[in-house]
């Protein structure tokens, strides 16, 4: 019986007797309202510890004293509560980034510069050639082993900048200034990418590396109006040379060709005169050997021959006597041979 109430024999009792009991427990009991707070606060603590989120991005590394015990993908997981184990979570899906000589303030903004003396020390360099210049890169990267990431080095993002500023320098300081800051930017980055991969590879920092890039490869701003001047002048004679080297491609095949053709030319008037001059002695053979068999024929031939060929180019043939006042036209040649006779001439 309970506050005055009968129960049958063998039913279980009801909620409230059950309080009831637990009441008429603790009434005589000091400080149990403290306990009480004491042990909810410990279930509250038990429970909270003993469950954790991964991001999309992240994966979760589960220790438990200490020791990896297990890797945790995205989403809800449970572990030991109240400090058993521990959950370190790396961003494994995300590329990371290290900027040398700049910094970038936020995301999504314009790049702006971070004026500390250690900003400007990183990025000064010393060329081949003993020149100073200032090189600004950025390195990006993922984490592929979360595990050595974490435990195989002691600061991996330190070590990262470490290897990346003393391969960069030595990279730098083997080509001449002038060849990083134009075409050899390119040779630069492809060098400083192998080799520092390599370093962290033998370092065991499971991470690889994306890119290495120069972003700005610029004198000092105290030699830079002395610099620009010089690569002013390092143009113009470029610009010089391509000129001269456009004027000559285009003047000597000209001349070769004016050349060729008045050889050509030479050549085809001495053939010909040889030519003419052959035909001009076989001819006289041929009238030599006539002249020797019929001397008096062939003469009289060659007479006419020439003749007619002067008087094919004459007008008019005139006779001037010296009993008369006037010219008397013999022959009109203009008409042909056949034209009329004038009075008083003979044909």
């Amino acid at each position: 019986m309970v506050g005055g109430d009968f129960r049958p024999q063998g039913q279980p009792p009801s909620f409230e007797e059950v309080i009831a009991k637990v009441r008429q427990q603790w009434k005589g009991f000091k400080g149990g309202p403290i306990v009480i707070l004491i042990a909810i606060a410990a279930v509250l603590i038990l429970v909270w510890t003993a469950w954790f989120t991964v991001q999309p991005e992240e994966t979760g590394i589960v220790q438990r004293f200490g020791r990896v015990v297990r890797k945790a993908e995205p989403g809800l997981h449970f572990k030991l509560p109240y400090g058993i184990e521990t959950v370190q979570t790396v961003p494994t899906a995300r590329v990371l980034k290290e900027e040398f000589g700049f910094r970038t303030l936020a995301a999504g903004e314009r790049t702006r510069y971070v004026e500390k003396p250690y900003d400007k020390a990183e990025s000064l360099m010393l060329t081949g050639d003993l020149n100073v210049i200032d090189v600004q890169w950025i390195v990006q990267y993922r984490i592929e082993d979360p595990i050595r990431y974490l435990f195989h080095v002691r600061d991996t993002s330190k070590t990262i900048r470490d290897v990346t500023e003393a391969v960069m320098r030595r990279v730098v300081g083997n080509r001449l200034g002038s060849d990083v800051l134009t075409v050899g930017r390119v040779g630069v980055s492809i060098e400083a990418k192998e080799e520092i991969q390599k370093i962290l590879t033998d370092y065991e920092t499971g991470v690889r590396l994306v890119t290495v890039e120069l972003q700005d490869v610029t004198p000092p701003d105290t030699v830079k109006p002395a610099f620009n001047e010089v690569n002013e002048s390092r143009q113009d004679k470029e610009r010089t040379i391509n000129q001269a080297q456009e004027q000559a491609n285009r003047e000597i095949p000209r001349a070769r060709g004016v050349a060729t053709q008045s050889i050509s030319e030479a050549e085809g008037y001495a053939l010909e005169r040889v030519n003419r001059a052959r035909g001009e002695a076989d001819r006289f053979q041929a009238i030599l050997a006539e002249y020797e068999e019929a001397p008096e024929v062939t003469r009289r031939r060659l007479y006419l021959e020439a003749m007619g060929g002067f008087l094919a180019e004459q007008k008019g043939l005139y006779i001037v006597d010296a009993e008369q006042k006037a010219l008397v036209p013999w022959l009109s040649l203009e008409s042909g041979l056949g034209g009329a006779i004038p009075e008083g001439g003979k044909k």
